[in-house]
């Protein structure tokens, strides 16, 4: 393979991006470039490196040896540009997926690594669930999410970092004339003959649905049936209006009009929070997110685990690794 005299790094990264994927539609789709533009980026370099790094065909993309033996260089050299970026405080905008607007631990960890970050950009995104933003975190769309860690498939956390946060109490929202909602708090047996949503069905939150399956099963509490896909508040609040289901969230969960919110307890079931990142990413805003998270923890005792909590042992393995 000849040296060219310089190579433009953005012809690397297009060159990565493609290997990674195996795929010049979902390679330009994570960097946010028309496919076409990303071909030419893609045979322009080859032009320059007098040499093929793809077989292409119909049907599958490969590297061929040459592109093999550029993939680990290239690495390199961008993550060595994205050093010099962040040294140079110029780093991107990390993309911080906060799960729902109304969620208070995600949201309070992300303003307070503002504060601690004042010079770098950290922007909120809403992917609703932990299992959805996975895969966004590994296809680089997404820097930092926050969930439950032992929920994700295997090959999903195998290329993900996490961090615990939080043991989250649980709780249930309940029409405000439902035979519970006059009591302060609900035990957990009191819950028995109900139907409670929590989220089946939603290919975002599976995490979240096999956690309340862990949790109700031997108590004769029974899952809600998926139901349509709520977008935003109204929707929401429509559809647990019409089947007028419990439903399982957090204590921080807001409030929603003609409900009221109540904590389980009789065990405290707990909902495992970690902040969660891809292996490998270098931004000092992460690092800020990390520091947020870990000092929010100390200040709030979010990691002292109640005597009387509820967690599966996978959850608590998982919550043990500081």
């Amino acid at each position: 393979m000849p040296a060219p005299a310089s190579v433009d790094p953005r012809l690397l990264r297009a060159f990565v991006t493609v290997a990674e994927e195996l795929h010049f539609t979902r390679a330009a789709v994570r960097l946010y470039v028309a496919q076409q533009a990303l071909s030419r980026d893609v045979r322009r370099l080859e032009r320059e490196l007098g040499s093929e790094l793809f077989v292409r065909t119909t049907r599958q993309v490969t590297l061929t040896a040459d592109g093999e033996r550029l993939l680990p260089y290239a690495r390199r050299v961008l993550q060595a540009q994205d050093d010099l970026l962040a040294a140079a405080g110029q780093a991107r905008p990390l993309l911080v997926d906060l799960n729902s607007p109304g969620l208070e631990t995600p949201r309070r960890v992300l303003h307070r690594a503002r504060e601690l970050a004042p010079g770098h950009e950290l922007m909120a995104r809403y992917e609703s669930g932990l299992t959805w933003a996975a895969g966004e975190l590994l296809a680089g769309r997404l820097d930092a999410s926050f969930g439950r860690f032992a929920g994700l498939a295997p090959a999903l956390r195998s290329g993900l970092v996490q961090q615990p946060v939080r043991y989250e109490p649980m709780a249930v929202v309940l029409p405000e004339d439902h035979r519970l909602a006059s009591l302060p708090e609900v035990p957990l047996a009191a819950l028995a003959g109900e139907t409670v949503y929590a989220g089946a069905g939603n290919p975002r939150t599976t995490e979240w649905t096999d956690l309340a399956r862990l949790l109700f099963e031997g108590r004769d509490i029974a899952l809600a049936p998926p139901a349509p896909l709520a977008v935003g508040d109204e929707e929401f609040q429509r559809i647990m209006a019409r089947t007028r289901h419990p439903i399982l969230t957090v204590v921080d969960f807001p409030a929603l009009p003609s409900t009221v919110l109540r904590p389980l307890v009789d065990p405290v079931p707990l909902s495992p929070v970690s902040l969660v990142w891809r292996k490998g990413l270098v931004h000092p805003a992460c690092d800020a997110l990390r520091r947020a998270a870990a000092r929010l923890a100390a200040e709030e005792g979010w990691l002292v685990r109640p005597a009387e909590g509820w967690i599966p042992a996978s959850d608590a393995a998982v919550m043990s690794v500081r």
